[in-house]
């Protein structure tokens, strides 16, 4: 393999530490060329120090491109490359020249520097300031819709550079969902409301869910939500760098599954997170993996009762030896609105 053609994007931003959007790299030994087009010349070129720049259409010019260079294998990610960018590139190549990656970038993404790390610091804050102002927003008579347009116009007006996913709040029994959409739901007292939300702080996303009661709790209601908080904290006490991604994941749903309740937490316990909402490790069953030290994951057991109501909490947390620094601040008691 003579280079590595990267295409995904986040795997471009990584690389060259700005927008990776309609960009792709070519990287080898001796060559470090941003391939991208007249609207982002001024961007490249500012990065020329690390990266010389080359005018393509990253769709159509690349044929040409690496046909210029026929003497070379090159690595595409595999993940990343479209169907229709392979196809092309072996009609015009030969699927000879094509020698398939997988992970070579994202490995790398994976363990967190200082600059990673206060970046999401950062986005966290702002995400706590955020649950803050939705606990003085929230009330009967608001729909679902409302606070999540709410939620994101807050954390866009208080330093995010944008939102790490769609805003999840669903409130009575959308709250069983765990990736509900918003509707036209008026909140109504008595329910539970669910809300999983994140923003981006350059570049890097922050993560965190609360679930709160509006007017009141009844005691079913208040036994799970203390079941959930109970489960999610004895993660938070035992989760650190060497854990198997299994082991911490088991952490939560054995006092879930004890409990009872074990059909009804029919997700992994978390992710990690970085340029993308949803990175590795992942701590969930099967997953062949161990924590390692500046990994950022989250930590988010749930419970789900179709038809009833659900309640998620989540925290995002810096992976140590000794254990975790939790980023989310949020209270995690029961907070009745």
């Amino acid at each position: 393999m003579s280079g590595l053609y990267v295409t995904g994007e986040s795997n471009v931003e990584y690389l060259i530490g700005g927008s990776g959007k309609d960009c792709a790299l070519w990287v080898t030994p001796t060559e470090s060329l941003i391939l991208t087009d007249f609207r982002y010349m001024e961007m490249a070129l500012a990065l020329s120090g690390l990266y010389e720049y080359r005018e393509l259409k990253v769709g159509a010019d690349v044929c040409d491109f690496f046909k210029a260079r026929s003497d070379e294998r090159i690595g595409v990610e595999k993940q990343n490359l479209s169907l229709s960018t392979y196809l092309d590139l072996t009609a015009s190549l030969g699927s000879d020249r094509l020698v398939a990656t997988e992970r070579m970038v994202e490995d790398l993404r994976e363990i967190k520097d200082e600059y990673e790390i206060e970046a999401t610091r950062k986005a966290c804050t702002i995400a706590d300031a955020c649950f803050s102002h939705m606990c003085d927003y929230l009330k009967p008579g608001v729909r679902e819709r409302e606070a999540a347009l709410e939620i994101e116009f807050f954390m866009k007006n208080n330093g995010a550079d944008d939102l790490s996913f769609d805003v999840i709040c669903v409130s009575g029994a959308n709250s069983s969902r765990p990736h509900g959409i918003p509707g036209q739901k008026a909140i109504e007292a008595g329910d539970f409301v669910t809300m999983d939300f994140g923003c981006k702080v350059d570049g890097y996303c922050s993560d965190m869910t609360r679930t709160v009661a509006i007017g009141s709790a009844d005691e079913d209601m208040r036994s799970v939500y203390d079941l959930v908080l109970l489960a999610q904290q004895t993660a938070c006490d035992g989760i650190r760098a060497g854990m198997e991604c299994q082991a911490a994941d088991r952490l939560a749903r054995d006092v879930i599954e004890q409990a009872g309740y074990g059909d009804y937490f029919g997700h992994g316990l978390g992710h990690g997170t970085g340029l993308q909402i949803h990175e590795a490790p992942r701590l969930r069953p099967g997953y062949e993996g161990v924590l390692r030290e500046n990994h950022i994951v989250s930590i988010e057991p749930g419970i789900y009762l179709p038809g009833r109501f659900g309640v998620r909490i989540e925290d995002l947390a810096l992976v140590k030896p000794f254990g975790i620094i939790n980023f989310t601040s949020s209270p995690k008691e029961l907070l009745i609105l």
